[in-house]
């Protein structure tokens, strides 16, 4: 069973209605993948090694089912494959960007076929999300889903911009993990919601508990990047600091320094770290002026805020394990 559901006491009540919503949704996403172009087809394949968590399909099912759904429908099926195949494709175009050479403990499609092939293979999952999508009978789904895929397109050029930028503020960052992370976690929620026959404001509410955990989620993994252990995490450590990307607890601690101090320190952060094996010379920084305690402050009262949304709901095995789930998020160590 899926490792954050498992820190569930009630995940017995769902797991078996779970585990046959994520088993179809990976059927689907292979069916609709599929491509008669051989080495296209190989490498969706490959892409399969790409899979973690399934976080995005597993929120969209217990969306449903904490909506009064007994279990994920057909539609619920199709909009977990269609927010997987995303998120495949944004790995996919990010290890590009990054220059990864591992994803999930084994080497990225761009490190073993290049640039071109891995490109070209997140466009075509890119192109096959929307065909599934158009495959339900509302268009509503797809035009959310053309929405936050733009949106998360928007993050992306965001962060790009925004690349050695070490006096970026908390508001440029919220921002862009909004947009880079947590909106598709987040319409994964009000998806889940809306197909199981949820109202308007209720789906809106789905939309904000995943917008939170979202958000909290990526904090998370910035500070994974910085304090985590490689083996673990199945990743790199460092990439950040590496691209240029201000994360969270480098803002807060930059803020925390005296202008000059700030300036030299940044100034070191621009021309780059140099990872050594399970640490980064920064981390001692971070942790005397309480960064890092500071990012998993922040993440924690995001995680409180979004299980504060779910108070209105029935009591049920699903709500318990998307509150379960999101305590999760900050205390994953992968």
């Amino acid at each position: 069973m899926h490792a954050l559901l498992e820190m569930s006491p009630q995940h017995a009540q769902v797991a078996p209605a779970i585990q046959d919503a994520l088993a179809r949704v990976e059927q689907r996403f292979a069916e609709h993948a599929k491509s008669d172009v051989r080495t296209m087809d190989v490498l969706c394949t490959h892409v399969e090694r790409y899979r973690g968590k399934m976080l995005r399909p597993m929120l969209v099912a217990l969306s449903g089912m904490a909506c009064g759904k007994l279990s994920a429908t057909d539609a619920h099926i199709t909009v977990g494959a269609v927010v997987e195949m995303i998120h495949m494709a944004t790995l996919v175009h990010d290890d590009v960007l990054d220059d990864a050479v591992t994803r999930r403990g084994g080497p990225t499609i761009n490190h073993e076929q290049g640039n071109i092939a891995a490109v070209v293979l997140g466009d075509y999952l890119f192109a096959r999300s929307f065909h599934l999508c158009s495959t339900l009978e509302s268009q509503r789904t797809s035009m959310r889903i053309g929405e936050i895929t733009a949106t998360v397109c928007e993050g992306e050029m965001l962060q790009n911009a925004s690349a050695g930028d070490f006096g970026l503020s908390e508001d440029t960052y919220f921002d862009i993990i909004h947009r880079k992370t947590a909106a598709l976690i987040a319409v994964a929620c009000e998806l889940g919601a809306h197909h199981a026959g949820a109202d308007e404001a209720t789906s809106r509410r789905f939309f904000d508990f995943g917008a939170k955990l979202g958000s909290a989620f990526q904090i998370q993994d910035d500070l994974l990047d910085l304090v985590g252990d490689e083996r673990v995490v199945g990743k790199t450590l460092g990439r950040d600091l590496a691209k240029g990307k201000a994360t969270l607890p480098v803002i807060h601690h930059l803020a925390s320094l005296e202008p000059g101090a700030r300036a030299a320190a940044a100034a070191r952060l621009s021309r780059g770290q140099s990872p050594t094996p399970g640490s980064l010379s920064i981390v001692p920084d971070l942790e005397r002026t309480g960064s890092i305690v500071y990012a998993r402050g922040v993440a924690s009262s995001l995680v409180a805020e979004a299980r504060a949304l779910l108070a209105p709901l029935p009591d049920t095995g699903a709500k318990a394990s998307l509150e379960a789930m999101a305590a999760a998020v900050i205390t994953r160590a992968f």
